[in-house]
């Protein structure tokens, strides 16, 4: 790791840039780690860049009811968050049964230098403050994580994240370790 590198961990600025197409490549790249395939999107462990640009193509166009986001800390490209209504995906939110004003949020840290370095909280409450939260309609936040990953489950739980339920998403192997944070509990 360089000093920059070092430096940017110490102090931490996180931002936030809207994916574009020019992130393909990134994402791509990321979706071939080991530590991003372990724990997202992991049905399928050898992306083409043909499905990235399926799956993320979309999303750059407005064309799916979320938003997605490159995650920047100093000004470095080092991951990846979508942010959704649970509303526009209803059979997920029957499951999680979140109620009125629900959003979701889904992230990794694409970068193996910004891994356990104790960010996670950091770019969580980051992005509740400065995107999910923006939106007056919000008035609570759901992740899902597995339950057997627990990095991130600490993480969240740094970040004011609680445990509310475990319930398992018909298409996935795993079940979700259902979190959820309220607006008047980050603002």
């Amino acid at each position: 790791m360089n000093r920059q590198t070092i430096d940017k961990l110490k102090n931490p600025e996180i931002t936030f840039n809207k994916l574009e197409m020019a992130d393909l490549d990134l994402l791509y790249k990321w979706y071939h780690t080991d530590f991003v395939n372990q724990w997202y999107d992991k049905e399928n462990p050898d992306w083409t860049r043909q499905q990235i640009e399926e799956k993320y193509i979309p999303y750059v166009r407005g064309e799916k009811p979320l938003d997605s986001y490159i995650i920047l800390c100093g000004g470095v490209k080092m991951g990846y968050v979508q942010v959704y209504l649970l509303e526009d995906y209803p059979e997920y939110d029957e499951l999680v049964q979140a109620g009125e004003g629900a959003a979701g949020v889904d992230l990794f840290i694409g970068e193996r230098d910004y891994l356990h370095k104790g960010l996670g909280p950091v770019i969580i409450r980051e992005l509740l403050k400065n995107i999910v939260f923006k939106d007056d309609a919000v008035t609570k936040c759901i992740i899902g994580p597995e339950p057997k990953n627990t990095a991130a489950i600490k993480a969240y739980g740094k970040a004011g994240f609680k445990y509310i339920k475990t319930i398992q998403v018909p298409e996935e192997e795993e079940p979700e370790y259902i979190m959820e944070i309220r607006r008047e509990e980050i603002v």
